[in-house]
């Protein structure tokens, strides 16, 4: 299953028809600033930053003072690693709008009841145990109704996109009107557990009723027992981390080191130009305790040079592997939320919603071979159930996991022999115009806290 997520935006002139009978409406979205963990999250827990980001999605729908014409609308088309889904919508344009809950000259602040939402649902991977439906305990937390259910789903690095789809799919049948749904990682405390023997004898030493019991299972304990297991992003499956496959997938598409790192560097240098201008504007603030500083920003985006770039280390295929810390995105904190509902509802509370939310499917590759293929499967998928074609693109955002496996994946859907051996095509996809491709940079540069990144929509 591929682990990327992407998103683009069409031309105004092609429609797509709402096949649910409820328009469903994307109303807005926010996020906390990504942190790199270990830095200024490091004493929060996962429940702390979910709680943040469901409450200023509940009180900080803002907008800027700026008059949006009913032609400037366009419509979206997103797809995500293994989903796909279109949207339609107001530009994503920071020249036409900037939604900014921290920049002076808001003139409005449009604010749901907690009571009027109806459920939730919110996205994690790695869960801790204290909060394993992380939903439900961050609704608590934040203050909304006891009878307000909520539920965790985990996806990968689309959890918070399965979110936002449950809730698609609450709506369109009917269930319920009002969601807010989101996604939170957190990855400055991982659950680290103990060996597999010593949580056995942990067990049996709490069943042990005597004192020869307890002498006995004493006696069969090891030093060795107390070597801890850490987590890994490792494919059950397989085994595989996913860097080990990036730098497979890199190699079978012949993308060089100096590829690599020249995309990585695009990222972070587009994403400190759009941070400069105020276009990363889905943050919402955040006071840490114990911290003196309002956080606003993102912290991982670092523009280096080439030079500082090639002497970095293979971080997984060693000595030869071309995917290093610098290509790949980081262990980052973060936390993200948004509103979906009818348009009809929309109205009713006084909100402005953002997009149309038309159709998604999902799909699923070879985890070993394919496991981060899943763009260049789905992208044609997708435009050829929307009757679209490349060139019907304005925006392209790809969620960038590796800067290897972005440009295989460019590689794959450019190539016709790739298009008639794997993917049954006569001829080849083609590729985005770079030009209209991740131009405020993306997760190499802002960081990809797992299950809250699908959600980021510019």
């Amino acid at each position: 299953m591929s682990r990327l997520s992407r998103c683009f935006a069409t031309a105004s002139s092609k429609k797509l028809k709402d096949k649910t009978g409820k328009n469903i409406v994307f109303v807005d979205g926010i996020r906390t600033p990504f942190l790199t963990s270990g830095s200024d999250y490091s004493k929060l827990i996962a429940n702390d930053l979910a709680k943040h980001a469901l409450l200023a999605m509940n009180m900080e729908l803002v907008e800027t003072p700026r008059t949006i014409q009913a032609a400037e609308t366009e419509t979206k088309l997103v797809v995500l690693p293994s989903l796909v889904c279109f949207w339609v919508g107001l530009p994503s344009r920071a020249d036409r709008l900037i939604v900014s809950p921290f920049r002076r000259g808001i003139v409005k602040k449009t604010g749901i009841p907690r009571e009027a939402v109806e459920y939730i649902t919110y996205g994690t991977v790695i869960q801790e145990v204290k909060t394993s439906n992380i939903a439900r305990e961050a609704a608590l937390s934040a203050g909304f109704p006891y009878s307000t259910p909520a539920h965790t789903t985990t996806m990968a690095c689309i959890s918070s996109n399965a979110a936002i789809t449950t809730g698609i799919g609450l709506i369109s049948s009917g269930v319920y009107d009002v969601i807010l749904a989101g996604g939170v990682e957190f990855m400055s405390d991982v659950p680290i557990r103990f060996s597999r023997k010593m949580r056995s004898l942990m067990l049996q030493a709490n069943k042990a009723k005597t004192l020869q019991q307890k002498l006995k299972l004493l006696s069969s304990f090891r030093p060795s027992f107390l070597a801890p297991e850490l987590p890994a992003v490792a494919e059950f499956s397989s085994g595989e981390t996913m860097g080990h496959s990036a730098d497979r997938l890199a190699a079978a598409f012949a993308v060089s080191r100096a590829e690599q790192d020249e995309y990585a560097l695009r990222s972070h240098c587009l994403a400190q130009q759009a941070q400069e201008k105020g276009y990363l504007s889905d943050i919402i603030p955040i006071q840490v305790p114990g911290v003196a500083k309002t956080i606003v920003k993102d912290n991982g985006i670092r523009v280096a040079s080439p030079e500082q770039l090639a002497k970095l280390k293979p971080a997984f295929v060693k000595p030869h592997g071309t995917v290093t810390a610098a290509n790949s995105s980081f262990l980052t904190d973060g936390a993200s939320a948004c509103l979906i509902t009818t348009e009809e509802r929309a109205k009713q509370l006084g909100l402005k919603p953002k997009a149309y939310l038309r159709d998604f499917l999902y799909i699923a590759q070879d985890p070993v071979d394919q496991l981060l293929l899943g763009p260049a499967y789905g992208i044609p998928k997708l435009l050829e159930k929307a009757g679209l074609q490349l060139k019907d693109v304005d925006v392209w955002e790809v969620h960038e996991a590796f800067a290897g496996q972005i440009l295989a994946n460019m590689k794959a859907m450019d190539s016709d022999w790739f298009a008639q051996n794997y993917m049954g095509r006569q001829s080849k996809v083609g590729v985005p115009d770079m030009n209209k491709f991740n131009s405020w940079g993306g997760s190499l540069s802002i960081g990809h806290p797992f299950a809250a990144t699908g959600f980021l929509l510019r």
